[in-house]
């Protein structure tokens, strides 16, 4: 046996421990049980007789026998004493010693003896309870086994053991999230992130992390229509329900605000990401109670246009009014009386009604219109007074037209779509004095938006737009 050695090498017993004897020891022995047993029943054990005379040696012999007697008891007794504590000692050692129980746990794995090593890694964990590696490597020999659930238990027992170093703990989910994830057991994956309330861990898996939909307004009453919106980080769907169903992914897709008005509400949503990880649903309940003025219903969504278009109010038009500077209406505002061209370039639009002094909910659209041509509005007004000069309207291109100081001039005023020809630049004439006051004269022409042709502008008997082509003099 190699010196140091506990077990043996081959077989893993223990080693069992025999103190070695003289023969003169051993014989001494033999003989003090002899004559221990021959004083107790007063038997004689007959010896080989010897040349003399046997009565007188035997005489001679017994007091010496009687005294050297007790002696040699007393060596037997120690002898026996000290053999029983050594084994009651190495006894104590292997039994309490948590350092053997993971030799001789280590030793039985190395033989294949997964059973016998896990015996010994249990009692190695019963006498030192704050060894969290003797549990990652408990868990691996289940693991070893093929004893998943075992394993798995093991490595949630280490995310709740107190004693865990922040190492041990992203090691014990990283190995949990690799069961899960071969499992595409995602949803648990969720929870058990969103329940370590460790933030290097959610970091470190955002793909399995799913909060759930934030709300833009809180649940209660409210006096005016709301609309509520609802959002969520990462990639995925919200849906909702508004019946106080709970949602499920057959429910309504989120796409646009939910418009809440008046009555009662309980709106409840929940997020699935890529993954399909599905969040907590999130209810909120509102209570909408308004007598507002109802806002215009406006024909044209805000967003990006390359064509002219006209914007109108659908429903009831009476008492609107409107701005296009992002100032809110008032009675000072434009009076909507039909249909507004769009302006080239961004543009926002705030429609309102206005009833006996009370401004209504207001209709807000943003526009940006830019058309797909290198002739600009400018062109056209030069274009115009160009014409003006070539017909002897004007002299110059200040509009002067004699010595007075009046003048005309030649305005743009928006472009529109006229008749489905095509899209015109609108110009409208002034006349403007010399005191700087000016008036339309009722004269507008109209300038092909893409060619730059010209035309006057009029309407025929029945009220209708008409364009008169222009002859251009040279």
């Amino acid at each position: 046996m190699a010196e140091g050695k506990l077990y043996c090498e081959h077989c893993g017993e223990d080693i069992h421990i025999v103190p070695d004897f003289e023969p003169e020891l051993e014989q001494t022995i033999q003989d003090i049980l002899e004559e221990m047993h021959e004083d107790m029943t007063g038997e004689v054990k007959k010896k080989p007789e010897e040349p003399g005379h046997p009565e007188e040696e035997e005489s001679q012999q017994e007091p010496v026998r009687k005294k050297k007697i007790w002696p040699r008891v007393l060596l037997v007794l120690l002898f026996l004493f000290f053999l029983a504590a050594g084994g009651a000692a190495w006894y104590v050692y292997s039994s309490y010693s948590g350092e053997y129980q993971l030799s001789r746990a280590q030793q039985y794995v190395e033989l294949g003896k997964y059973d016998e090593a896990i015996a010994c890694y249990n009692r190695a964990v019963e006498l030192d309870g704050t060894n969290v590696e003797l549990l990652f490597e408990l868990a691996d020999i289940y693991l070893l086994k093929n004893n998943k659930v075992e394993y798995e238990y093991l490595l949630r027992e280490i995310i709740r053991n107190k004693n865990a170093s922040s190492e041990q703990l992203e090691g014990a989910y990283g190995k949990l999230i690799a069961i899960y994830r071969e499992r595409e057991d995602y949803q648990t994956i969720n929870e058990l992130l969103l329940a370590s309330d460790n933030a290097n861990l959610i970091a470190a898996y955002p793909n399995y992390i799913v909060d759930v939909p934030e709300f833009s307004i809180n649940g209660g009453y409210y006096t005016s229509i709301q609309p509520l919106k609802l959002t969520a980080s990462g990639s995925g769907i919200i849906y909702y329900t508004t019946d106080g169903s709970e949602p499920t992914e057959e429910s309504t897709p989120y796409t646009a605000p939910i418009i809440l008005e008046n009555g009662n509400h309980v709106v409840k949503a929940c997020f699935v990401n890529d993954n399909g990880i599905v969040s907590d649903v999130v209810t909120m309940e509102y209570h909408i109670e308004y007598n507002d003025i109802m806002p215009p219903e406006i024909s044209v969504v805000s967003g990006e246009y390359s064509s002219p278009i006209m914007i109108e109010v659908l429903d009831d038009d009476e008492d609107v009014y409107y701005t296009t500077d992002g100032s809110e209406p008032s009675y000072s505002s434009a009076s909507y009386t039909g249909p507004i061209p769009m302006p080239l370039g961004r543009s926002t639009f705030k429609f309102a009604r206005i009833v006996d002094g009370v401004t209504g909910t207001i209709a807000e659209r943003d526009y940006n219109l830019v058309m797909n041509t290198d002739y600009r509005p400018e062109n056209a007004v030069v274009a115009i007074a160009e014409y003006a000069i070539a017909t002897g309207k004007i002299l110059d291109m200040n509009g002067r037209f004699d010595e007075s100081g009046d003048s005309y001039r030649y305005v743009y005023l928006y472009v529109a779509n006229i008749n489905k020809v095509s899209d015109f630049y609108v110009i409208g004439e002034y006349y403007q004095t010399a005191d700087g006051s000016a008036t339309r004269t009722g004269n507008n022409f109209a300038v092909n938006a893409y060619t730059g042709e010209l035309f006057k502008l009029q309407r025929d008997d029945r009220g209708r737009l008409d364009l008169v082509r222009l002859d251009v003099f040279e």
